[in-house]
């Protein structure tokens, strides 16, 4: 056999990485809230309400004494009869409080104030708050959404100064605290804030945002979750098991990234080259049972074997007798209906009908066909169909004594022997004929190929020619079938056409044909379909061609021998042509090559599907499917293209549905339009370019600094200084930006009094640059 060109087995690849899916964490890892030991009272209290976490604690500390997500859960004892308010991480701590969980946040507003008075009250127990006014003596630094609702504003007034009776207060916006907890207080920059539910850009001059130059982007971390959890659904529709909000939260947070170029990149991540650092193999916990049924030994196996063919000989045997049975009584019944024809030779053709009618046929023309049954039924008896079971050893001689006995010399009982033994010799004889005709075949086979073996040692590239010239004449056959049979599917293609025309034909006899033999039958009005004189159709072999061309039969057909003939070609080809590999065959060369599959690529990675080889071993659909391997497979996620295809959003919202403009064109149309335009020193757009400034959870993703840098040259003019920076800290530096305000000058006009809202209304504020402005002044 030839050598082949490539390695014959499969390309073996090395294992990929698996990723377990994080969920959420509770149970024993829990770490309860800690009780914060050094309150004083009049020290401002900072809190940093986010939609995800909440960051709280007395401005004497360095950082937060209380972290924790702002979610809410109630628990119903039934035993002591009280309902339990469960808050941040303890919700944690039981997977039925987790089923229960809320939030107080419906995007970036509050939607239950009454939770929200829970979240308070826990915090400030934590806080170790005091009192010996019934009052809360500390000043509060409360963080807001940019331009937050006047409804939003006012519930919180009356919760904190009527509800808490708390001295004063004052709201900032998170990102222009973290802003100036990295800053000296007094500098110009953009401050890009990525959160949770929104994205804002906001220019900051000499330590004020600019609210009137402020852009915000609906779309934040929430947000990209739910958009990671409907890709993979779409991706993974019969996935076994569901991915909730904790699974998608972190899958986004651990392996998606800001591609710099993302239009280049999302071309090629399907290469194999770079999928193969790309893809993310995401595994979903799952059990798989141990098959512990013992397998059965070979010995075992042989004797069920045996015992099945031994049992089918058994039931061959009992077939072959029945129908040996069945045989003679149609025998009896053919020698007894042919003698009643002989008998009634002499009757008119109308006494002979009722004769037959008397002996329970219809007419005339059902003992006929009924006749005509008969004898096709014996001559195929006679022939030899009825081969099953293995052939006996036979003497012509004594097998069948009483065949050549004429009848009035044997009894009633030898006569139905001798009816058998008939039978019996008419199969052995056919089987004898069929004996001969197979012994002459492979005779005829042995001799063709000696002429092919003499035809190689004499010529083999001239037999190699001819061969490579009929193969290749097959293949054409075969395709050439193949176009014509996927043309049927087309109603306007010509073989459709042809093929609506034969089945008008066949149906224009009942639809008002004029022909002459249409006319016929219709003058015949007693004429039924099984006794029509007129109908001839199916008398020559020919019209039954017609429902072969109907049923494309034909063409399935030569279909079907074309590939017989291409594969016994390729065998002898692979055999005795040193040339011709597997690689070469027209079955390798139709075979679907999963490397060159996107949608493959896509959901399964870069290694082959595993279904495949399986099917290959010869396994059962059964075992795959209960295949250890195949059940782990199954509870795999391949996370590729959503990578980069999220985070996107931030700079094409139109991918995730929105119609906004993303980071980039807002920061270029606020540099280059809005502010001074002054790109030398001292001008508003010269400042704010030299402080780009990204906090939030998004600012986090990998990448994020340098895509801003791209997208920011690309339309700066040549030689324009740009400064891009992420805060230390992108989660907590909005408290630290709150505890510096607290301790500096900054804060002492920044605070709304309890006297002051009760003098002007809760639409009273006040402005200090790093909060929302007075609508009135805009």
């Amino acid at each position: 056999m030839a050598p082949t060109k490539l390695k014959s087995e499969e390309e073996v690849f090395p294992p990929q990485e698996i990723h377990l899916l994080k969920d959420a964490v509770y149970g024993g890892e829990h770490v309860a809230e800690p009780f914060y030991d050094k309150y004083q009272q009049d020290v401002p209290i900072a809190m940093d309400l986010g939609t995800s976490t909440w960051r709280v604690g007395l401005t004497n500390s360095s950082e937060p004494n209380n972290v924790f997500p702002g979610l809410i859960s109630r628990y119903r004892d039934r035993k002591a009869l009280k309902t339990l308010t469960i808050i941040g991480n303890d919700v944690y701590t039981d997977s039925v409080l987790r089923s229960t969980v809320k939030s107080p946040y419906d995007g970036p507003l509050i939607t239950n104030w009454d939770y929200i008075e829970s979240m308070l009250d826990y915090s400030f127990e934590h806080l170790g708050v005091t009192s010996d006014n019934g009052k809360l003596n500390n000043p509060i630094i409360m963080s807001e959404p940019l331009t937050c609702p006047h409804n939003q504003r006012k519930s919180m007034y009356e919760i904190l100064f009527e509800a808490y009776q708390v001295p004063k207060v004052s709201f900032g916006i998170d990102s222009l605290f973290s802003y100036y907890a990295n800053s000296s207080g007094k500098s110009s920059g953009l401050v890009i804030g990525a959160g949770n539910q929104a994205t804002t850009v906001i220019p900051v001059i000499n330590g004020r945002g600019i609210m009137s130059q402020t852009k915000r982007i609906d779309w934040g971390g929430e947000q990209s979750q739910q958009y990671i959890s409907k890709l993979l659904s779409l991706k993974y529709p019969y996935f076994p098991s569901k991915l909730n909000s904790y699974h998608t939260t972190n899958v986004f947070k651990d392996f998606c990234y800001v591609s710099e170029n993302y239009q280049d990149e999302i071309r090629h991540i399907l290469d194999m080259d770079i999928l193969e650092s790309k893809d993310i193999v995401l595994q979903f916990p799952v059990e798989i049972s141990v098959n512990t049924e013992k397998k059965k030994t070979e010995e075992e196996l042989a004797e069920q074997a045996a015992k099945r063919k031994e049992q089918g000989k058994r039931l061959q045997k009992q077939a072959q007798e029945k129908r040996l049975e069945k045989l003679a009584q149609k025998q009896d019944e053919w020698d007894y209906f042919s003698k009643f024809k002989e008998d009634n030779a002499d009757l008119s053709p109308e006494d002979f009908e009722t004769k037959l009618i008397a002996n329970g046929f219809d007419d005339l023309e059902d003992f006929k066909k009924y006749m005509t049954s008969l004898e096709r039924t014996l001559k195929r008896a006679n022939q030899g169909d009825d081969e099953h079971g293995e052939e006996e050893e036979v003497d012509p001689s004594t097998a069948w004594p009483l065949v050549d006995i004429p009848d009035d010399q044997l009894s009633d009982d030898q006569k139905k022997e001798k009816k058998k033994q008939k039978l019996l010799k008419a199969n052995f004889e056919a089987r004898e004929r069929n004996k001969e005709i197979k012994k002459q075949e492979e005779e005829a086979k042995a001799k063709l190929e000696r002429e092919q073996q003499e035809w190689r040692d004499r010529d083999l590239d001239d037999w190699c020619t001819t061969k490579r010239l009929q193969l290749a004449e097959a293949i054409s056959k075969y395709k050439e079938k193949q176009k014509l049979l996927e043309s049927f599917k087309d109603r306007k293609s010509a073989a459709a056409q042809q093929r609506m025309k034969y089945i008008a034909d066949l149906a224009n006899d009942e639809t008002g044909s004029t022909s002459s033999q249409s006319r016929k039958r219709r003058r015949n009005a007693n004429a039924t379909i099984d006794n029509d004189p007129n109908d001839t159709f199916g008398a020559n072999d020919e019209d039954w061609n017609m429902y072969r061309e109907i049923t494309n039969t034909s063409v399935e057909e030569e279909l079907e021998a074309t590939n017989k003939e291409i594969i016994s070609l390729e065998e002898e080809l692979l055999q005795y042509d040193p040339n011709f590999h597997h690689e070469d065959t027209f079955a390798a060369a139709s075979t679907f090559d999963w490397k060159n599959s996107i949608l493959h690529k896509f959901i399964h990675g870069p290694r082959p599907n595993i279904t495949i080889a399986m099917q290959a071993e010869g396994l059962s659909p059964e075992e795959i499917a209960t295949h250890p391997e195949m059940i782990r497979k199954n509870h795999q996620i391949h996370f590729n293209v959503e990578r980069i295809r999220v985070p996107e959003i931030l700079f094409q919202p139109s991918i995730g549905g929105l119609d906004q403009a993303g980071i980039s064109e807002i920061a270029n149309g606020l540099i280059t339009r809005r502010l001074d335009r002054n790109f030398s020193p001292g001008g508003q757009s010269y400042d704010v370019l030299s402080d780009i400034f990204i906090t939030g959870g998004l600012s986090l993703l990998p990448g994020f600094e340098k895509r801003l840098e791209t997208d920011f040259k690309s339309f700066l003019p040549v030689g324009v200084p740009l400064h891009v920076r992420r805060a230390k800290d992108p989660i907590l530096d909005p408290w630290h930006g709150m505890h510096k305000w607290a301790n500096s000058e900054d804060s002492t006009n920044g605070y709304v009094t309890k006297e002051e809202y009760e003098e002007y209304g809760p639409e009273y504020i006040k402005e200090h640059g790093l909060g929302n402005a007075n609508l009135s002044d805009l």
